[in-house]
């Protein structure tokens, strides 16, 4: 009669427990759209028995883990999230972002054998409504060579897995439209002045050397993998395959400045009359010319850390 009598007791409080659902709708309310996870809600939200889906980014911003790339990635993730949190309830609760930090779960990383960050997966839902119509509900992963960093692309490859798209939209450049209309503003100004110079085989020669400078400097390679202009690190990444969008600017300005240096000795100081100009501008350039080797060495040895020879740098 006493255990029935507390069972009796009991059994509001199992009908009063916040289902797998609704725990994770809750975690989401509670981190601006994101669920911090940890193993146990890491379990949870991937369960094979979902009937939501979910992104998932596997990262490690702790200082002591050093990456870099996670630090960049963050915002990207952080702002398709919050902007997944505008569509309407109904729509929200049935795709979840969640982040879950190495130092959070060690063990989930083992199990998935992730060795690199960051990784985001996208979980589809595995029954219900929302389960696709192909039948696959392994989950993948977003491809960051492919697509970069970009919240657009992000946006895009999630909706994929989506009940609703993303309502993701790219912030107006301001910055582009005032540089395009300061450009037409002083094309116009100086239109009787600029025919002279549009036409001069030097201002041609200035803009092939300018393109062949940021190109052979590493513009694509930016491009192409959408990586930021710069970092919290600084304007220069280490390693081969790491390079931000102020390197270019960076090393093309130093092998400009370094060719312009070389010219000036071989063509432009020797010209000169005065013995006393020849030799201030062979100073001058030699000077110019060690300390911007000197900073591509520095450069080179950012890149590649093994590099043993410096000079005076």
């Amino acid at each position: 009669m006493l255990i029935s009598f507390l069972t009796l007791l009991l059994l509001p409080l199992v009908h009063s427990a916040p289902s797998p659902h609704e725990q994770l709708i809750s975690l989401a309310a509670a981190n601006n759209g994101v669920i911090k996870l940890d193993s146990r809600s890491w379990d949870l939200l991937t369960t094979s028995k979902r009937n939501w889906s979910a992104t998932v980014q596997y990262t490690a911003l702790d200082k002591n883990m050093k990456c870099t790339p996670c630090r960049e990635f963050d915002p990207t993730f952080n702002t398709v999230a919050k902007t997944w949190m505008s569509v309407s309830k109904e729509n929200r609760d049935q795709h979840f972002f969640a982040t879950l930090d190495y130092k959070d779960g060690p063990d989930v990383f083992k199990k998935l054998s992730i060795v690199s960050a960051p990784v985001v997966s996208l979980y589809p839902a595995a029954q219900g409504p929302h389960r696709p119509a192909s039948g696959k509900t392994d989950p993948f992963s977003y491809d960051f060579n492919n697509y970069g960093y970009d919240p657009q692309e992000l946006a895009f490859q999630v909706n994929l897995i989506t009940p609703v798209p993303v309502p993701y939209r790219a912030p107006f450049n301001w910055g582009l439209l005032g540089t395009g209309v300061t450009s037409v503003l002083l094309l116009a100004l100086a239109g009787r002045y600029s025919l002279p110079v549009i036409m001069s085989r030097w201002a041609w020669a200035a803009v092939s050397i300018g393109i062949s400078l940021v190109m052979t400097s590493g513009f694509m390679f930016v491009r192409i993998r959408g990586m930021p202009y710069r970092s919290a690190e600084g304007t220069m990444m280490a390693g081969f395959q790491n390079q931000l969008g102020a390197e270019i600017w960076t090393v093309a300005f130093t092998y400009g400045t370094l060719s312009f240096c070389w010219l000036a000795l071989v063509l432009l100081v020797p010209r000169q009359t005065s013995e006393k100009r020849q030799r201030i501008g062979i100073y001058l350039f030699s000077l110019i010319l060690i300390f911007l080797y000197s900073l591509l060495l520095q450069y080179f040895r950012l890149k590649n850390q093994g590099y043993p020879f410096s000079l005076f740098l």
